[in-house]
């Protein structure tokens, strides 16, 4: 099988190019997470790495009892029509299953763009093709108001400040009180 190499930037974009200098696919990931959760602390998004990689999620975003998984992917390969870049969201070669995470981001490198993608729009994939003129994915290029939606910071916005808690919860004090909360919620999210 040939490999594919990372092909010349679109002409006339405003955007200065990224070079990627990460060959190895396992740290290009790790790297391209941090950089997801840099983004998402820059835009006031809770971002926090789930510990080990036995999830199909890579962060988690939000605050408990407003949760959402991302997976998180990045691409430096065009397209063979030398129009987008090939983004593979599998694992292994594997497709991932139905409620494996919420959200995928996908960040293309030569670029400097990210694509906050629902679940929904590319499970039973093995691969989308991002920054073509004709791509169905470009309305959620930089899409990260759909992370702010799905973990209630836009009520957040509307009420000018912290959003309703469920009364019976309540925000959680300390340190103890973060940590059950988020065990309730992995036990919530096992039991589904």
């Amino acid at each position: 099988m040939k490999k594919r190499k990372a092909g010349a930037a679109r002409v006339g974009h405003d955007k200065p190019k990224v070079q990627h200098a990460i060959a190895d696919k396992k740290k290009r990931g790790e790297w391209v997470e941090l950089k997801f959760m840099a983004q998402a602390a820059e835009r006031g998004l809770p971002a926090c790495k789930p510990f080990g990689d036995s999830e199909n999620f890579d962060v988690v975003v939000g605050r408990p009892g407003k949760f959402v998984g991302v997976q998180v992917k990045c691409t430096v390969f065009r397209s063979k029509n030398g129009e987008g870049y090939l983004c593979s969201v599998c694992s292994s070669h594997n497709i991932y299953r139905p409620g494996a995470f919420d959200f995928l981001a996908a960040y293309v490198v030569p670029e400097d763009v990210w694509f906050i993608l629902p679940a929904k729009e590319i499970m039973g994939m093995r691969s989308v093709s991002l920054c073509t003129p004709t791509s169905r994915y470009e309305k959620y290029r930089e899409g990260w108001e759909l992370l702010r939606e799905a973990v209630g910071m836009e009520e957040e916005a509307a009420t000018g400040g912290e959003a309703e808690q469920e009364p019976e919860r309540g925000v959680p004090r300390n340190a103890l009180e973060r940590m059950q909360a988020s065990m309730n919620f992995v036990k919530r999210h096992l039991e589904r």
